[in-house]
C-alpha cells in the first residue's frame, strides 16, 4: 500500500495585475541599490574630499553588519511566517528607508574628510538594516508560493521588469539631479527619490498580500527559524545552492564595480559628467525590455544556460570597453555606448535567472524534507549585500593603487597618467576577470529541470 502524497498541490499562476502590484516593491529596491552603488563612492571622493581607500571602506564595512543580520532576519522571517501565516510584518520597516537615504546625502557643511565619511557610513548602516528588514521577506515570497518551475520565473520576470524601472529611473535621475556637484544638489536628489521608495514599499505590502492569497502560501517546516546557525548549515550544505550563491557573489561584485566606476569614467575619460545619466539609460533601457525575452527563452534552454550566457556576454563586454576608453571624443563615446547596451541585455539575464533559481533551490530542499525559505533568502540577500560593497571597494582600492587624488565639489584635482590607467583597467579588465570566476562557480550548478 502506497502512502498518500502529502505535498501541497500546485496552484495556477497569478494575474498580471497582482504580479505588477508585487513587483512594484522592486522599484524602491532599485532606487536604494542604484543610488549608493552609482554615486556614493564618487560623492565621498569628489564632493566630500574623502581619500579613495577610506571611501571604499565606508561602503565596505557597513556590509559586514549585513552578513550577520540578513541570515538572522531570514530565520526570524520563517518564525513569523509560521506564526502569522505571512511575512509582511517585517516589511513595514521599508517605509522608513527614505529617511536614511536623505540623511546619508545631507552631510552638514562643517564636516569633510574623515568626519564626513563617518556621517555617511553611519547612515549607510541604518539604511542597510532597514532595507534588509524589507528585502528578506519580500524576496522570500516567491519561494512561499504553491507554483511550479516556470511560474516562478514568471513571478520574477515581473519583479525584474519593475526593478529595472527603479534602476533606470534612479540611474538617470540621480546623476542628472546632482550634476551641478554641490552638497545641496545631492540632498534634493535624495529627497525626491526617497518619496518614490516610500510609495513603492506601501504598494508592495498590498501586492504580497494579494499574491499569496491568489497562489497559496507554503509555511516553513517546524524546524525552520529555531536556530539561525542550524538554518545556515542546511543552506550551505546544499551543493547546488552553494554554487549559485558563490557565483552570485562574484556577479554582484562585478556589476556594482561597474556602477561605481561609471561616474569616474565619464568625468576623467570623456570629460563630461552628464554622460553618466546617458550611459545608465543605455545600460538599463535594454534590460527593461529584455526580461520578457529572457523569460520566453528560458522555457527552451533553461535558466542555467541562460545565466551562463548572460555571464559570458557581460565578461566579453567588459573587455570590449577597452577600445572606447582608449579613444577620444565622439568615437570613444559611441563605441562605449554600443557595448554598454549589450551589457545591459546581459544584466537583465543575470538578475532574472539568478533570483528565479533561488525558489527552485528552496523547492528542491522541500522535496528532500526541509523547507527553510527564509534561511535561504537570508543567505542570498547577505551575499547580494556583500557584492554591492565589495565591488566599489575593489574599484576604490584600484584607484588608490594608481595614485588617484580626491577633491571637493569646489575644485577637482588633476589626475596622473597612472591614476587614469588604473581607472580604465578597473572598469574593463577587472570586471571581466571577476565575471569569469562567477561563471566558473555557476557551471557547478546542476539543479535545472531544463538542463
Amino acid at each position: 500500500m502506497t502512502s498518500p502524497d502529502t505535498r501541497p498541490r500546485l496552484q495556477a499562476g497569478a494575474g498580471r495585475g497582482t504580479l505588477a502590484l508585487y513587483g512594484t516593491g522592486s522599484v524602491g529596491m532599485g532606487v536604494w541599490v542604484t543610488v549608493p552603488g552609482l554615486l556614493l563612492l564618487y560623492f565621498l571622493t569628489d564632493v566630500l574630499g574623502v581619500p579613495a581607500l577610506l571611501a571604499g571602506l565606508v561602503l565596505l564595512l557597513p556590509k559586514a553588519v549585513d552578513v550577520v543580520v540578513h541570515p538572522l532576519l531570514g530565520s526570524r522571517s520563517d518564525r513569523e511566517a509560521r506564526r502569522f501565516g505571512h511575512r509582511r510584518r517585517m516589511m513595514r520597516v521599508g517605509l522608513l528607508l527614505g529617511v536614511a537615504m536623505v540623511a546619508m546625502f545631507s552631510v552638514p557643511s562643517a564636516l569633510s574628510g574623515a568626519w564626513a565619511a563617518l556621517w555617511v557610513g553611519c547612515w549607510f548602516v541604518v539604511g542597510n538594516l532597514l532595507f534588509a528588514g524589507f528585502q528578506v521577506p519580500y524576496l522570500t515570497t516567491p519561494s512561499d508560493l504553491l507554483v511550479g518551475y516556470h511560474e516562478r520565473t514568471r513571478v520574477f520576470m515581473f519583479r525584474m521588469v519593475l526593478l529595472t524601472v527603479g534602476l533606470l529611473g534612479a540611474g538617470i535621475a540621480a546623476p542628472a539631479l546632482s550634476s551641478a556637484g554641490g552638497r545641496g544638489d545631492y540632498t534634493r536628489m535624495a529627497l525626491l527619490l526617497a518619496s518614490v521608495m516610500v510609495v513603492s514599499a506601501a504598494v508592495a505590502l498590498a501586492g504580497v498580500r494579494r499574491l499569496t492569497g491568489t497562489c497559496g502560501f507554503r509555511a516553513p517546516d517546524e524546524r525552520a527559524g529555531h536556530s539561525t546557525l542550524a538554518d545556515l548549515r542546511v543552506a550551505w550544505r546544499d551543493r547546488d545552492y552553494r554554487a549559485l550563491v558563490l557565483s552570485y557573489l562574484f556577479t554582484g561584485t562585478t556589476t556594482h564595480l561597474f556602477l561605481a566606476a561609471l561616474p569616474y569614467v565619464t568625468e576623467y575619460v570623456f570629460d563630461d559628467s552628464k554622460l553618466t545619466a546617458l550611459f545608465m539609460g543605455l545600460f538599463l533601457g535594454p534590460a527593461l525590455f529584455a526580461g520578457p525575452a529572457w523569460t520566453a527563452w528560458s522555457r527552451r534552454i533553461g535558466k542555467q544556460r541562460g545565466l551562463l550566457l548572460s555571464q559570458s556576454v557581460f565578461a566579453v563586454g567588459s573587455l570590449s570597453l577597452l577600445p572606447g576608453a582608449a579613444l577620444d571624443g565622439t568615437p570613444g563615446i559611441v563605441c562605449t555606448a554600443a557595448v554598454v547596451m549589450a551589457m545591459g541585455v546581459a544584466f537583465s539575464g543575470l538578475q532574472l535567472f539568478a533570483f528565479s533559481m533561488v525558489p527552485d533551490a528552496v523547492a528542491a530542499a522541500e522535496a528532500a524534507g526541509s523547507s527553510k525559505a527564509g534561511a535561504y533568502t537570508g543567505v542570498w540577500t547577505a551575499t547580494e549585500a556583500t557584492g554591492t560593497a565589495v565591488g566599489p571597494y575593489v574599484y576604490s582600492a584600484i584607484l588608490a593603487l594608481g595614485g588617484f587624488v580626491s577633491s571637493t565639489a569646489d575644485e577637482h584635482a588633476v589626475q596622473s597618467g597612472a591614476a587614469l590607467t588604473a581607472l580604465r583597467v578597473g572598469f574593463t579588465v577587472v570586471p571581466a576577470v571577476l565575471m569569469a570566476v562567477a561563471l566558473g562557480f555557476q557551471r557547478r550548478y546542476t539543479l535545472d529541470d531544463a538542463s
